[in-house]
């Protein structure tokens, strides 16, 4: 989904600003706490609020001096090409001024807010103040060709070398026959050059089929075969389409991401509805999913009724394809796209302990799934989101409803605190869909065949060791004290393993208002194997107003001091406890000492 701005406003004098900005966007404030009276969310540290919005992908307009913007977002600036929209905004909103994503859509914010607060779009990028146009970015349903020098041809023309037009004049240019760079406008294939760019319309779509577990490299070459044939370029392949059944097909999947397109699914009775149009329908196919076509009918499904067959279906061994083309460059069409279900980390607790790539899964996702305290991490990412919350002990409930959301073509992040795939949602999700795909049933077949992306986050375990020391210098282990999903005897087997192995334990679910004794015999365990000096970490609320970090010794380890927050690392037999920085650090050495060398 495309990411709302969020209009970043710092004081009270900027408010009214920010919020009639926030209107002419479709945005939501953000209000710096005790500065700012009404916002839809608050921040306490700019520059780290802001950094966090950035490196998620979400386009800002800050109402503030563009200086506090550039110094904040100077240390994560690294990617011109994948950087989000940032607009300085005063706060008499007196002017629009693009700070950084010029052509990734920051000159179009600022002149959309000229527009709605009747200000000046202070638009500084070369070729939009010498030419109006940015070259490197086209119109809505043009593709620039990919190999295409923009900075080279930008700077022979602003040098006053001139353009030549070749096809359609896409920003309205002056020609000139003697013009040094050729702006060609096609969709044939043609090679960019120095003096040359090319722009290709979105007006084709691949309808493809193929059989279970045909090679990608198959498809892709009779893909490419009728693209030649047709005279097409692959830069004005709009979209790349199919039966629903082949939303996880990885020759269908592979192919879109290799033509840099979104791959659009179809039900067998809307292909279905294509029969009259096909020129090879086909009984056996209809036999096989229940309509006549599936190349030639998703093709024609999606250019619609003013679009025609370019190329019939035709095949290989494993694989088929269709070309249509439509009447105009393809922007809304028809059909789903494949689901993605993001498996989100978010960890233990604050904001700063989350990755960019989680940060960023959760603002482009449409809805986000999770137990109530988990969704309530994620923090201002929740905002223009649906969000549904699930109680503790629902995870299956919560995975499928996730799976399920995605099947239909929704971009989904399902939330864990720490790692997802540690003592999280990620295990439940593909044993789900094994039990499926083993006839277990409890998912339906488009659940299925979603994207699914696992995001890591910051566990509890490692969060606890940081902020105590270094425990985890050697060997370790982890150990869910939980008799839930876990029979006793098995837990205590472990730690006895673990115990005899010289693990450092980390234990999570140490103990609830039920369950009271596993930790006790657990530490009784461990007391027959290390000394009762041994140091432990208790580690409560991780990254939360609550936190607290203890040290204690192993014998004096008590399930009072524990709960379903806290997270027990155990030392080993060598794990040591020292003072640095004034305050008591635990650390277990690396165990490289040889010959009283240390080794790195």
């Amino acid at each position: 989904m495309a990411v709302s701005p969020i209009v970043l406003c710092l004081t009270s004098s900027g408010e009214a600003v920010a919020a009639r900005a926030a209107r002419v966007v479709g945005g939501r404030v953000h209000g710096r706490r005790g500065r700012v009276r009404r916002a839809d969310a608050f921040f306490d540290a700019t520059g780290e609020h802001l950094r966090e919005l950035f490196l998620s992908g979400t386009p800002v307009i800050g109402v503030c001096a563009a200086g506090i913007l550039v110094r904040s977002l100077a240390p994560v600036l690294s990617r011109k090409g994948e950087e989000p929209p940032v607009v300085a905004l005063p706060e008499d909103g007196s002017a629009a001024v693009p700070l950084l994503g010029g052509h990734r859509g920051a000159n179009a914010l600022a002149i959309e807010l000229a527009d709605g607060l009747g200000c000046r779009a202070a638009i500084t990028t070369a070729g939009d103040v010498s030419l109006g146009a940015a070259l490197d970015a086209p119109p809505p349903g043009w593709r620039l060709a990919d190999g295409s020098d923009t900075r080279t041809a930008m700077a022979r023309i602003l040098a006053g070398e001139g353009v030549r037009i070749d096809g359609e004049n896409l920003w309205g240019l002056e020609h000139r026959a003697d013009g040094a760079v050729s702006l060609v406008a096609t969709e044939r294939p043609v090679a960019p050059a120095p003096d040359k760019l090319v722009y290709h319309p979105q007006t084709h779509v691949l309808g493809v089929g193929c059989s279970r577990g045909c090679p990608p490299e198959e498809l892709k070459a009779l893909a490419l075969n009728v693209l030649d044939r047709a005279g097409v370029a692959p830069g004005s392949v709009a979209f790349v389409a199919s039966l629903e059944l082949k939303a996880d097909e990885p020759a269908v999947t592979d192919l879109a991401q290799e033509l840099g397109t979104q791959l659009r699914l179809f039900s067998s009775a809307e292909l279905e509805a294509e029969t009259p149009r096909l020129a090879n329908p086909s009984e056996t196919v209809f036999r096989a999913v229940g309509c006549h076509g599936v190349a030639e009918a998703a093709a024609l499904a999606t250019v619609g009724a003013e679009g025609c067959l370019a190329v019939p279906k035709t095949g290989t061994g494993a694989a088929t394809c269709a070309l249509a083309r439509g009447g105009a460059p393809l922007t809304k069409v028809p059909g789903r796209p494949r689901g993605r279900l993001s498996i989100v980390g978010v960890g233990p607790g604050k904001a700063a302990w989350r990755t960019p790539e989680a940060s960023r899964l959760l603002a482009e996702a449409e809805e986000i799934v999770g137990y109530g305290p988990y969704v309530e991490l994620v923090g201002f990412l929740r905002l223009g989101r649906k969000c549904r919350e699930f109680p503790l002990g629902d995870e299956e409930a919560r995975c499928r409803y996730a799976l399920e959301r995605a099947g239909e073509g929704k971009t989904v992040a399902l939330v864990s605190s720490g790692d997802a795939g540690i003592y999280a949602m990620a295990a439940v999700v593909f044993e789900l869909i094994d039990r499926a795909a083993s006839g277990d049933g409890g998912l339906s077949d488009a659940a299925r065949r979603v994207e699914i992306l696992c995001s890591p986050g910051v566990s509890a375990l490692q969060a606890a060791a940081a902020l105590g020391g270094a425990p985890l210098g050697h060997d370790f282990c982890a150990i869910s004290l939980s008799d839930l999903l876990t029979p006793r005897e098995t837990i205590l087997r472990r730690v006895r393993s673990a115990a005899e192995g010289d693990f450092v334990v980390a234990f999570y679910n140490p103990s609830s208002t039920a369950r009271r004794t596993l930790l006790t015999e657990a530490r009784d365990i461990l007391l027959g194997y290390r000394p009762p000096e041994t140091p432990v970490i208790l580690a409560r609320a991780l990254g939360r107003e609550q936190q607290r970090i203890r040290h204690v010794d192993l014998a004096g380890l008590d399930v009072a001091d524990t709960d379903m927050l806290t997270t027990v690392l155990v030392g080993s037999s060598r794990s040591r406890r020292c003072v640095a920085g004034g305050a008591p650090r635990m650390y277990t050495p690396r165990g490289y000492a040889i010959s009283g060398q240390a080794k790195a």
